[in-house]
């Protein structure tokens, strides 16, 4: 996981725990598995309510990125416009 989001291992351990503390996710492991490193990350309800709140957010802060940059745009045409005005004076 840590080298798919290139992050050090203590980081990515750090935020699994952090997430694990504040119920955001349950964690089981497969003891039967061979493979000790396979794990099963789960989101509790807690933790779909809290990362659906941060893509609401997400979502809330690009959309008005976004309005920002179209006024921008939309004033500088303006801009462009007038000068093309003035050159055909």
């Amino acid at each position: 996981m840590a080298v798919a989001l290139g992050v050090s291992l203590g980081k990515a351990n750090f935020c699994m725990k952090a997430l694990l503390d504040k119920g955001f996710i349950k964690v089981h492991n497969f003891r039967t598995n061979q493979n000790k490193l396979t794990y099963s990350y789960l989101l509790t309800p807690s933790g779909i309510a809290a990362k659906a709140a941060l893509t609401a957010r997400f979502v809330k802060r690009k959309m008005a990125e976004y309005e920002e940059l179209k006024a921008e745009l939309e004033a500088m045409q303006f801009e462009v416009g007038d000068l093309n005005a003035e050159d055909k004076i």
